[in-house]
């Protein structure tokens, strides 16, 4: 049973025990009178059935009855005295309060002290005479403490519970209690007051306090971003920094439950996804977050995933490091690597990296979107590529992985795209058995075929000097086989036997001739005489010829380009070029077909979009040459310019016709690019530059369409007078030379280089009115020698002879120097017109 505040009044002194003695028999407890009832009902049952009273008409009934309530009583008694003891047993309860550590008293209904213990006691420290008084009186005149114990003492005096912080003690060294009021039971009332010291525990949490104060602090202020979020990335914290950065309040983002999806540009992984480590280390996150003002901050993003436990859910820690230019976390390790992140993700060339077994690891765009969608991760290097490329490929990662160097690259085709070549770079980028290899594949398709161009171009540049050269030499022969040829038709006029074997002998040599000027041609080294002309026109003019060459079953289509531009170009070389083509369409298409031939403007804009990297950018005229013949096989497509290359039969072709396209075209400062398609046909199409006439072209055509109306009649007599000095290393077309010019009447004074040219002039003591003089000549050339005679023969003119173009040495020639010029090879009469024609002039 609760104790009251009377079970308290016999240790309390000044209570009044004879008092409550006399009136004991008044007050018996309630239990003690149901034993007493029980034992009394108990013997009279037993009397009656003594009596032969029985109940229910059975014998001892009553007795049975009466023996289980005296029993019950006996029982019920004992157990009731045993309750009784305890709780009349005052010293025992007072023992207990005495032994608690807390401060603690009983008070009555009043509000008086009935009983205090000694922890009490010495929080009161001698108040008042260490007479024990309430808290209410302890603190009375205190302020806020007196406020806070007339509460706990009006709940009390009320029988209600209650509970407070209190500061009890001098005001300079108070301790703070928790106050607990409790009522007790009973019809006098009271209160049990106890007070549990939260001193320390309150010190401890304002220490804890603090520090989770200077952490926060910490975390608020550092250089780099923080926050804390849900598993669905709803925002829980966020530091100072990371709200400065975006130039937003934090508090604002995580009251309203924000989502970091709100503050990433683009798309983002889920904040919680991908394969955290034992330390729940995720993947690090490259992003770019939108600030207050929508533009990008670049961050890469820390995370820590932090398992649920029993209160608290699971969490993503994440530490924002700020990548923007300028930031000093450039210099950090970190920095660096973000830096290379961008740098591998966005390099131009192709790179990847692959295991010890040749797997790879990681590839970045530009090696995927050149190698394919093949690139998975696991997947073989090898695979990629041709059956033929592999082992080479091999090769060089099994050298990287031994320490050799990098700087060798492999040509290597792609399995899905053979066409496409690349140069691949194996690199070793750390140490030991299992040491990563890092793979740079650079798209080089363009290069090398910039490299075969500029092969082709080297092969047809040597070609051509090759060929120029054998031209030259043999034009010596020819003009002294030609030369001759005149001179014995002098001899041997029309009747005589020999006139026609000499005629033959001439004929087949000018036949010869025109091979030469073939070669020439080629190796863009004759004489153009290049006029400004329409293609239109010119085309127009050609056109009766083209339908004879092509006879009935080839079809002619000339399609005029609108505007068209005009082009500077040599037209009988031009003809040539269209002439040529023509023939090869007409015997590529042997049962008919359709030839076209189309002009067209380009402008540069248009030449850019070509994929002709050696043609420049500029405006150009187009003629296109487009047959439907069988066409060429790619294999030949690169040897259609090639002197003497030809598929066709030995007595059809001498292999010299594009080759002839082909040097003219170059020196005409054109471009000319083949097209075919086995089967369907091909195309020629031809760049010219598009003519744009200057001040400087309009003095010079002027000043030529003077001198032509200027120019005297062809002379019929070629006879003259006057010295010529000739000079000529092959002795055969001396000879001819000197014979030729001596029958016209001339005085002829030969050498057979400069330098004796120049002797002669020195022994010779008459006029030199003419020098005839060969281009290219063993140690002192024609031009060197006319720089060494102008000072010895001033104004004397000059008269060039060469196989050779007349560009091809006018450079190296004084800008002030007049010069004549004839190729050769040349016959009497022309050699002896030039000779006339010049010595006229003076």
């Amino acid at each position: 049973m609760a104790e009251t505040p009377a079970d308290y009044t016999e240790i309390v002194p000044g209570a009044d025990e004879d008092g409550r003695d006399s009136e004991g028999w008044r007050s018996l407890p309630a239990r003690r009178w149901v034993v007493i009832a029980a034992v009394a009902l108990g013997m009279v049952t037993t009397f009656l059935d003594t009596l032969s009273i029985h109940a229910f008409g059975l014998p001892g009934l009553l007795t049975a009855l009466g023996l289980v309530a005296i029993a019950g009583a006996a029982l019920y008694g004992l157990s009731g005295s045993q309750t009784d003891a305890l709780s009349r047993s005052p010293a025992a309860a007072a023992e207990a309060l005495t032994a608690l550590p807390d401060p603690c008293y009983v008070t009555d209904r009043r509000g008086t002290v009935l009983f205090a213990n000694t922890a009490w006691r010495d929080v009161m420290g001698g108040f008042d005479g260490n007479r024990v008084v309430p808290v209410e009186r302890l603190l009375a005149g205190r302020g806020e403490g007196a406020e806070i114990s007339f509460r706990l003492a009006q709940a009390a005096r009320t029988g209600f519970a209650a509970e407070e912080d209190i500061e009890i003690g001098p005001r300079n060294a108070a301790r703070i209690y928790r106050a607990i009021v409790r009522p007790l039971s009973g019809a006098s009332g009271g209160a049990v007051w106890l007070f549990r010291d939260l001193t320390a525990e309150r010190e401890r949490a304002q220490a804890a306090e603090k520090r989770h104060g200077r952490s926060l602090a910490y975390i608020e202020h550092a250089p780099f971003g923080f926050f804390a979020a849900e598993a669905d990335g709803r925002l829980v914290f966020m530091n100072a920094r990371l709200g400065e950065w975006l130039g937003v309040e934090p508090r604002q983002l995580t009251e309203r439950r924000a989502t970091l999806d709100e503050l990433v540009i683009g798309e983002v992984p889920a904040l919680a996804e991908g394969e955290a480590e034992r330390s729940g280390q995720l993947s690090p996150l490259d992003v770019d977050l939108r600030d207050a003002e929508g533009k990008a901050l670049p961050v890469r993003i820390l995370r820590t995933r932090v398992a649920e436990a029993a209160r608290r859910p699971a969490r993503i820690f994440a530490l924002v490091l700020n990548r923007t230019t300028g930031d000093k976390a450039e210099e950090t390790a970190r920095d660096a690597e973000m830096r290379f992140a961008r740098f591998f993700n966005n390099a131009p060339v192709g790179i990847a990296t692959i295991d010890g077994e040749g797997r790879i690891d990681n590839a970045n765009r530009s090696f995927v979107a050149y190698a394919g969608p093949e690139v998975m991760r696991g997947a073989q290097l090898v695979d990629l590529l041709m059956e033929e490329d592999r082992q080479a490929v091999l090769e060089a990662v099994e050298s990287a992985r031994n320490g050799g160097p990098a700087g060798i690259p492999v040509d290597v085709r792609l399995a899905r795209n053979p066409d496409r070549v690349g140069q691949l770079y194996a690199a070793r980028v750390d140490m030991g058995p299992e040491a990563s290899i890092v793979v740079y594949l650079i798209d080089a398709t363009e290069q090398k075929s910039l490299e075969m161009q500029f092969a082709q171009s080297q092969k047809m540049q040597a070609v051509g000097q090759l060929a120029g050269g054998v031209a030259h030499d043999f034009n010596n022969l020819l003009t002294a086989i030609i030369g001759f040829c005149d001179l014995l038709l002098v001899r041997h006029q029309a009747g005589d036997p020999s006139f026609a074997d000499v005629v033959q002998i001439k004929q087949n040599a000018n036949r010869a001739a025109n091979l030469t000027r073939q070669l020439l041609a080629f190796s863009r080294r004759q004489t153009l005489r290049p006029k400004v002309l329409s293609l239109t026109d010119a085309l127009a003019e050609l056109q009766n010829l083209l339908a004879r060459l092509l006879t009935e079953k080839v079809e002619l289509k000339i399609v005029h380009g609108r505007d068209l531009g005009l082009v500077k170009v040599d037209q009988n070389q031009l003809e040539q070029v269209i002439i040529n083509l023509a023939v090869n369409a007409r015997d590529a298409m042997p049962d008919g077909g359709r030839l076209t031939i189309r002009t067209a403007n380009v402008s540069e804009a248009d030449s850019r979009a070509l994929d002709h990297p050696l043609m420049p950018h500029a405006e150009y005229v187009l003629i296109e040459v487009s047959d439907t013949g069988t066409g060429i096989p790619k294999e030949n497509l690169g040897k259609i310019f090639e002197p003497f290359y030809t598929t066709k039969d030995p007595s059809k072709g001498t292999g010299l016709g594009l080759s002839t396209v082909y040097g003219i075209i170059k020196q005409t400062g054109g471009f000319i690019f083949p097209y075919s398609t086995v089967g369907k046909g091909t195309s020629f199409r031809i760049y010219l530059p598009r003519y744009v006439e200057t001040a400087a072209d309009k003095a010079a055509d002027a000043e030529a369409a003077a001198a032509a109306a200027a120019a005297p009649a062809e002379a019929t007599d070629l006879t003259g007078k006057g010295t010529i000095l000739l000079v000529e290393d092959e002795d055969a077309v001396r000879t001819f030379a000197a014979r030729a010019l001596a029958t016209r009447g001339y005085e002829v004074l030969q050498a057979e280089s400069g330098e004796v040219a120049l002797e002669v002039v020195k022994e010779h003591d008459g006029r030199i009115d003419l020098i005839v003089s060969d281009v290219v000549m063993p140690n002192m050339d024609g031009p060197t020698m006319a720089r060494e005679l102008k000072t010895v023969l001033p104004g004397v003119p000059i008269i060039f002879v060469s196989g050779y173009a007349e560009d091809a040495f006018a450079k190296n020639l004084d800008p002030d120097q007049e010069f004549h010029f004839l190729p050769k090879p040349f016959s009497l009469k022309q050699l002896a017109a030039a000779v006339k024609d010049v010595m006229g002039k003076k």
